[in-house]
């Protein structure tokens, strides 16, 4: 099948032709005569061309800047060597004109003209002043500029500079380096090092002698004083912390371990005279061995009953018994952390045959109304190590006190280091075993508060 070929049409058979029309412009209707002006030269004529010698005309552009109409101006220039026969002839040389300004609070401007190998370097450009009514134009050589602006940098005098470079210490050059490179983290200590740090008085003469302070200081120093009168010592302060911890009331001081902590000082005389013992040493009389429901309790009853005069041994004891009992009755708490109470009369029930004095001691000093708290709950542990070292003669193996009290070997030692005793691992008689052994013995070790370290974020 033939390929059916079709022929460009040339430009001059286009049947259709663009007309040729004018376009009318409509003038504004003249209401007012008008005066007459003087009738414009069709001619132009350049009656001189000009080239300044010293300060030429300038055409200056601003490419990316706003330049402020109120801005002045500083014109240098230098002359430049050519090797032109006309221009030595003529006795004239090219000079290279730079405009500065500093007027501006923050920015300095330059202008600059194009030099060799720019892209209008090989142009010339020309200003003109016509006079209509000669007709004609007079033409002067400008020089073209573009006008750059540069912030000013605020840069201290070369001498102070290195006066401050030569005082630097290597603690300070520590510190600007971590200032600059260092995490958020080691900049926030080293601008708290910076707000508390004082600097030290020089010297008032060569002698060394400390500098006297001046009147402001001294009033500074007063006002010191009258502040911090009333604030507590260091000694206060740790007392304070001290009494605030739940461990039992002992005398620190004293030179003897068994004067540290005392049946007196822990229980009370009078709750110590009330609690009876009568029944536990008829039985003990008739070799009838007392069953109680603590193992450590039952395993001491005939030891301590058989010594010579046992009754103060024996109601601290059972002191120790009543208290466990009593911190063994009590239940889970509504809230968190805490323990309930039974009722009281449940209560008096649990602790058969102690007195009423000696119940409601226990509850009081251990409960705030009828709840154990955290506080109330490690107060009653304390307690029961700080006795249990007594009737031990303070050294004693741990797990009859810990099966009775429902406590593990780090939750006893814990307790026990509270009360400023010691705690050890020894191997048991089975190979294979191990026995923890507590010993409160003098210097007193209290644990140390521990301060956690905050971790960066």
């Amino acid at each position: 099948m033939a390929e059916h070929k079709e022929k460009k049409r040339k430009r001059g058979e286009d049947s259709g032709s663009r007309p040729m029309k004018k376009v009318a412009i409509q003038t504004p209707i003249q209401t007012t005569p008008q005066p007459a002006q003087p009738a414009q030269p069709n001619i132009v004529k350049v009656s001189s061309i000009q080239q300044a010698k010293n300060c030429p005309p300038v055409i200056a552009t601003s490419p990316g800047l706003c330049v402020p109409n109120s801005l002045k101006f500083q014109a240098y220039s230098t002359s430049q060597p050519t090797q032109s026969k006309r221009n030595q002839t003529a006795g004239r040389q090219p000079s290279s004109l730079l405009l500065h300004s500093s007027s501006h609070p923050k920015l300095d401007f330059t202008a600059k003209e194009d030099g060799p190998g720019g892209r209008e370097s090989h142009l010339k450009h020309y200003i003109g002043v016509f006079d209509p009514q000669t007709g004609k134009l007079s033409v002067i050589e400008a020089k073209k500029m573009a006008v750059r602006g540069v912030v000013r940098s605020q840069k201290p005098p070369e001498d102070d500079t290195a006066d401050i470079q030569a005082s630097k210490t290597m603690m300070e050059l520590r510190n600007d380096l971590g200032q600059a490179f260092g995490t958020r983290k080691a900049k926030k200590a080293l601008e708290a090092i910076t707000e508390n740090a004082i600097a030290p008085a020089k010297a008032a003469n060569a002698s060394g002698d400390p500098q006297k302070l001046s009147s402001s200081s001294l009033a500074l120093m007063e006002s010191i004083n009258e502040v911090t009168a009333g604030m507590a010592s260091k000694e206060d302060l740790q007392a304070a912390a001290d009494a605030a911890k739940p461990v039992p009331p002992g005398n620190f001081d004293a030179q003897e371990i068994q004067n540290v902590y005392t049946p007196v000082g822990l229980i009370g005389g009078e709750i110590l005279n009330s609690i009876p013992v009568k029944d536990w040493l008829e039985q003990v009389k008739k070799n009838v061995n007392s069953q109680t429901p603590s193992a450590f309790v039952s395993s001491r009853l005939l030891t301590i009953a058989g010594g010579p005069n046992p009754s103060p041994k024996l109601r601290t004891l059972r002191y120790l018994d009543f208290l466990i009992r009593f911190v063994k009755s009590t239940r889970q708490g509504k809230e968190r952390g805490t323990k309930q109470l039974p009722q009281r009369d449940k209560l008096r029930d649990l602790l058969k045959p102690a007195p009423q004095p000696v119940i409601e001691n226990i509850r009081r000093k251990f409960s705030t109304s009828g709840i154990m708290r955290k506080f109330h709950i490690d107060l009653a542990y304390t307690y029961c190590c700080a006795l249990a070292a007594i009737l031990s003669n303070y050294s004693f193996d741990t797990a009859q006190i810990r099966y009775d009290l429902g406590l593990d070997e780090k939750q006893f030692a814990q307790y026990f280091r509270e009360i400023g005793g010691k705690v050890k691992v020894k191997a048991g008689a089975e190979k294979g075993t191990h026995v923890q052994m507590a010993t409160l013995a003098l210097p007193l070790e209290f644990p140390k508060v521990k301060y956690q370290r905050s971790r960066g974020r």
